[in-house]
This record gives C-alpha cells, structure tokens and sequence, in this order.
C-alpha cells in the first residue's frame, strides 16, 4: 500500500494507474528485467504525455498540470 495508515483514498490514483497498466501493457512479451524496465519506463511516458482520461477533462495528464499551473 502506498497510503498513510487509514487513509484509503492516498491509495486510490496509484490503484488507478497499475489497474490501467496492467491492463493496457503488455508485459508477458518481456523476456529479462531490463527489457520490463523499458517497457514500463514507455508506458509511463505514454500514460502521462499521449494518454488521454475522461476524469481529466479528457486531456493528459502532462496537459492537465499545464492547465492548472496556468490558471
């Protein structure tokens, strides 16, 4: 868990992003860690920069924090 002791919603982006992951990455292909390495560190850039979310008024997240650092 990555939350403070009883508080679950510090949880609840994080469950959010490796549900996502898990489902979207295809990890199984991956034959050595450093190859999974690559692969997450590529989906991690995807996720934040090309992904877009509905939660985030359908923009990235890299979109996302520009928006609110401008407002």
């Amino acid at each position: 868990s990555m939350s403070r002791k009883g508080n679950c919603w510090d949880n609840a982006s994080m469950e959010t992003f490796f549900g996502h992951m898990k489902d979207e990455l295809d990890y199984k292909n991956c034959t050595s860690l450093e190859e999974l390495r690559v692969c997450v560190n590529e989906y991690i850039t995807f996720y934040n920069s090309d992904r877009y979310q509905w939660t985030l008024k359908k923009m990235t997240p890299d979109e996302f924090r520009s928006h609110l650092i401008a407002a």
